[in-house]
């Protein structure tokens, strides 16, 4: 547990724990689909991707990144083992999203940064949470 962190790690399940896990069971959902389509996309895909811009390897380095957080959204939080992890993979989508929302504004893709952005206030306030006002207990002996 951190130990700057005052809020008491929260037991069972409250209006605003499970409102969180929704969101992150929404988000991991997210980026496990997007992850594994920058990781291996679908023949059909393979041109259009090339001409975003964006380097083979880079764009398989994004997606490898949104399959690890995805996994780190839910997975520390399910099994109680190292649940600080949670907030970290969400900070880490954070830092993701406000690239990519530069990116497509960039490029003027409005309706995708407008995509971006709502991902983007999804893993910060996952990430808040989850680290400051509802933080997941870990196991018994666990720190």
């Amino acid at each position: 547990m951190d130990p700057g962190n005052d809020a008491p790690p929260v037991r069972g399940i409250t209006g605003l724990n499970a409102f969180l896990w929704f969101i992150q069971f929404f988000l991991a959902a997210q980026y496990l689909f997007h992850g594994w389509l920058f990781i291996s996309p679908p023949p059909a895909m393979v041109e259009a991707m090339a001409g975003m811009g964006l380097h083979v390897s880079f764009r398989q380095f994004i997606g490898i990144a949104e399959v690890v957080a995805a996994i780190g959204l839910v997975l520390p939080g399910l099994t109680r083992m190292l649940p600080s992890l949670t907030p970290l993979a969400a900070l880490g989508l954070t830092v993701v999203m406000i690239s990519a929302t530069i990116f497509h504004i960039s490029r003027n893709e409005i309706p995708s940064a407008a995509s971006t952005v709502n991902l983007l206030v999804l893993v910060a306030l996952t990430a808040y949470l989850r680290w400051k006002v509802v933080p997941v207990r870990s196991r018994a002996g666990q720190h």
